[in-house]
C-alpha cells in the first residue's frame, strides 16, 4: 500500500540484493514476506545449528533475526545505507520456539528520523500455535 508521507525507498528484491552485495553472510538467512511503508515481515527457517541444548531455537538466532528485520524495514524506507548500525536493543524471551519451526517476525518502525530510527519487533514461531517467542526493540543510528 502507498503511503505518500512514507514512501518505500527499496522493495524486497533491492533488500535482498543489497544484503547479497554487502553482507553475504546473512543475505541466505532471512527472506522478506511482507513489506509496506514502516513495517516489514521477515521469516528465518530454524536449521539444526540454530539450536541450542534443550531443543530450543537459540537466543542468538532471535536477536539476528530481530536485528536484520529492524535493519532491512529502515533501509527500505532511506536507501541502501551500509553504515547505518545498531546502538541500542532490548529483547524479552517470552517462551520456548519450536523447534524446527521457521521464525517470523513483525517489525514496525516507530520513529524514523534523520539521525535515529527505533523499531518493535515479534517473533513467533510459525507452528499450529502462534504465540509470540520473543519481543525486541531496536535503535539503529543513522549515517
Amino acid at each position: 500500500m502507498a503511503d505518500p508521507l512514507h514512501p518505500l525507498k527499496m522493495d524486497a528484491d533491492a533488500l535482498h540484493a543489497f544484503l547479497r552485495a554487502e553482507f553475504p553472510q546473512v543475505a541466505d538467512l532471512i527472506e522478506v514476506e511482507e513489506l509496506a511503508p514502516m513495517r516489514l515481515r521477515v521469516a528465518m527457517p530454524v536449521r539444526s545449528d540454530n539450536l541450542r541444548p534443550g531443543g530450543t531455537v537459540s537466543g542468538p538466532t532471535m536477536f539476528t533475526l530481530a536485528d536484520l528485520g529492524v535493519y532491512l524495514a529502515v533501509l527500505s524506507m532511506v536507501g541502501p545505507k551500509a553504515l547505518a548500525v545498531t546502538t541500542n536493543c532490548s529483547i524479552d524471551f517470552m517462551r520456548k520456539p519450536e523447534a524446527g519451526v521457521d521464525l517470523v517476525a513483525d517489525v514496525e518502525l516507530l520513529k524514523l528520523g534523520r539521525s535515529l530510527a527505533v523499531g518493535d519487533v515479534r517473533i513467533w514461531s510459525r507452528g499450529p500455535k502462534r504465540r509470540d517467542v520473543a519481543r525486541a526493540t531496536l535503535t539503529y543510528s543513522l549515517p
